[in-house]
C-alpha cells in the first residue's frame, strides 16, 4: 500500500513539474523557439515571429498570420489573425477583418457590450470606453462600472488612477474611489505607501491626508520590497517612509529602490550600496550599479556588467552586458537575476548565467527573453 502511494506521489509530482515548467523564448538562425531552465529545446525553433509565454499560452506567427501556442508547441489558436495581444485574466484581444475581440485559450470569443476602444484585461478586469468616458468590464464580458471617467490608468494591485477635471485619484475594480480625486499627482497603489502632490507640495497620503515631505520636489512609487521609497529635494536625492519623514537625508546624486535592505546610490560619479541607515555597506567604485535581485545578486558596471553579492564581493566578473536594443513583441525586460539565472549578452549572442557565472547549457542565442511560468 505504501509503495502504490509512493508511486502515485511520484508521478503526480513528475505531471507537476512538468506542467509548472519555466520557458524562455530565444532566437536561432534567425527563428524562434523555447527553451527549458537545463538550456533544452522544449519547443524547438520554427516560428517566423515569438512572444514569451504570458501564463499558459504564446503568441506566435506562421505565414504572417498569428496565433497561440502551449508549453508543447501546439496551436491552441490557430495562426489566423493579423495582430493579437497578451493572455491576461484568461484572455487575450485579436484582431482580423479589421476588428478586435476578446478570445479564450481556445479562441472562442467574450461577448461584450460593443466599445469605441479596446483595452487589454489586466488584473481581472479590462478598461471600457464608451464616447469620452471610461468603464471597467469584467471577465464575464459585463460592465462592473458603466463609463464615468474620462482618464483611467491600468490596475496595479487591485487599483488604478483616474483623472477626473485636472486632478487625480484612485479606484479599486468596483470603480470606487477609494483616494478621492484631489491631487495634481497621484502614484501607484502600493501597500507599502502612496505618495501625491497638492499644487507645489509632495507628500504621502496618509489616513486620506496629505502629509506633507518637507522640501521635497519629486518622489517616486514605493517599491513592494521596502517600507522606503526615494525622493529628490532640489538636486539630492534621499528616502522617506510612509508617514512622510526623511529617513535618509538627501545628500546622493542620484538613487535607486531598496531591495534585500541594499539601495544603489550615486555619490559623484560613483555607485555604491547603502543599508537602510544610509549607511554605506558597498563601497563606491561602480559607473553605475542596479538593485538586487534573486540570490542575493546585483548587477554593477566598469566597462561592462558583473555581479557582486550582499557584501560586497564581486563574484561574477565584470564582462557582460545586460540590455540591449532590440524589443521582442509584447515582451518586457528585467536586469539581473531573476528565479536562479540572469539574462546577460556576451560576445555579440544573448544566454543565461547562474550565480557560478556558468552558462545555461552552454549555449548563447542571438536574442533572448526572461524565463516565464507556463503553469499560471
Amino acid at each position: 500500500m505504501k509503495k502504490g502511494f509512493l508511486f502515485i506521489l511520484t508521478i503526480l509530482l513528475s505531471v507537476s513539474s512538468f506542467y509548472a515548467q519555466e520557458l524562455a523564448l530565444v532566437r536561432e538562425n534567425d527563428l524562434f523557439g523555447y527553451i527549458n531552465k537545463s538550456g533544452v529545446y522544449v519547443i524547438e525553433p520554427q516560428f517566423e515571429k515569438a512572444a514569451s509565454f504570458s501564463g499558459k499560452y504564446a503568441a506566435a506567427r506562421k505565414d504572417d498570420k498569428w496565433g497561440f501556442i502551449n508549453a508543447k508547441g501546439e496551436w491552441v489558436i490557430k495562426p489566423e489573425y493579423d495582430k493579437v495581444k497578451r493572455f491576461n485574466s484568461g484572455y487575450a484581444l485579436v484582431y482580423s477583418n479589421e476588428v478586435w475581440k476578446y478570445v479564450d485559450g481556445t479562441g472562442k470569443q467574450l461577448e461584450t457590450p460593443v466599445p469605441d476602444k479596446y483595452y487589454d484585461f489586466n488584473d481581472g478586469v479590462a478598461l471600457f470606453k464608451k464616447g469620452e468616458r471610461i468603464g471597467i468590464l469584467g471577465t464575464d464580458g459585463k460592465l462592473i462600472l458603466e463609463p464615468k471617467y474620462t482618464v483611467v490608468k491600468n490596475f496595479w494591485e487591485g487599483h488604478a488612477k483616474v483623472k477626473i477635471g485636472e486632478s487625480w485619484g484612485l479606484i479599486n475594480k468596483k470603480g470606487e474611489l477609494v483616494i478621492p480625486a484631489d491631487y495634481k499627482e497621484i502614484s501607484k497603489y502600493n501597500s507599502n505607501g502612496i505618495w501625491g502632490r497638492k499644487g507645489e507640495d509632495f507628500g504621502v497620503i496618509v489616513d486620506g491626508k496629505l502629509q506633507v515631505v518637507p522640501g521635497a520636489t519629486k518622489i517616486w512609487d514605493f517599491h513592494s520590497s521596502s517600507k522606503l521609497t526615494y525622493a529628490r529635494k532640489g538636486k539630492t536625492w534621499g528616502f522617506i517612509n510612509a508617514s512622510g519623514e526623511w529617513v535618509i537625508e538627501p545628500t546622493f546624486n542620484k538613487v535607486k529602490a531598496f531591495v534585500d535592505g541594499l539601495a544603489p546610490v550615486l555619490k559623484g560619479k560613483a555607485w555604491g550600496y547603502i543599508n537602510e541607515k544610509g549607511e554605506e555597506v558597498i563601497p563606491f567604485d561602480y559607473r553605475d550599479a542596479e538593485i538586487f535581485g534573486d540570490k542575493g545578486l546585483a548587477p554593477v558596471r566598469d566597462k561592462k556588467w558583473g555581479f557582486v553579492n550582499t557584501s560586497g564581493a564581486l563574484v561574477i566578473p565584470m564582462e557582460y552586458d545586460i540590455s540591449g536594443g532590440f524589443s521582442f513583441v509584447m515582451s518586457g525586460f528585467k536586469k539581473g537575476f531573476i528565479n536562479g539565472l540572469a539574462r546577460v549578452k556576451s560576445n555579440k549572442k544573448w544566454g543565461f548565467i547562474n550565480e557560478k557565472g556558468e552558462a545555461l547549457g552552454g549555449k548563447w542565442f542571438q536574442n533572448a527573453e526572461n524565463f516565464v511560468d507556463t503553469s499560471k
